[in-house]
């Protein structure tokens, strides 16, 4: 499945709390790349290797002047929870109803065990320090995905 952004394409602003309360805009991140993923739920078992991946990983991303979010539906006591149960250490923004999720186009109709239901479609953006949209992956597998992003960072900027 598609998003319906592009690359080259403004990254839509967004106003989202963190862990621990904190609110964030894209504002916050002008200068750095971004790293914005989307997943599904805190503490399934893809999510956290995703973000365990992630968290490993970085300190190379801040060697590229990235920072890494991720963006769940979960709450914010949930993103506790999950950041201190894997020992995260990348930021958890919480979306409870889906609103950036829809602005970014991955809040999709999903199916799962014959029934269908809308959904998170996995799905990371890398945006540049301008707030433009560099890269999109959809429908992300999540082995090999956190690598995958840091090469082609260290590949766009060469």
């Amino acid at each position: 499945m598609e998003t319906i952004l592009k690359s080259g394409q403004e990254a839509p602003d967004f106003l989202l709390q963190d862990k621990d309360g904190e609110f964030y805009s894209l504002d916050n991140f002008q200068g750095h790349y971004l790293v914005l993923y989307f997943y599904p739920k805190d503490l399934t078992s893809g999510c956290t290797i995703e973000a365990k991946d992630f968290s490993k990983l970085q300190k190379e991303f801040g060697k590229e002047s990235a920072i890494i979010v991720g963006i769940s539906k979960d709450s914010i006591q949930s993103h506790q929870q999950f950041t201190d149960k894997a020992k995260l250490s990348i930021f958890l923004f919480s979306d409870p109803q889906a609103e950036v999720h829809k602005k970014y186009g991955v809040w999709q109709p999903r199916k799962f065990m014959g029934r269908e239901f809308l959904g998170t479609v996995r799905s990371t953006f890398l945006i540049d320090p301008n707030g433009k949209i560099l890269e999109i992956w959809n429908d992300v597998k999540v082995k090999g995905h956190a690598e995958e992003v840091l090469k082609r960072l260290k590949e766009m900027k060469r």
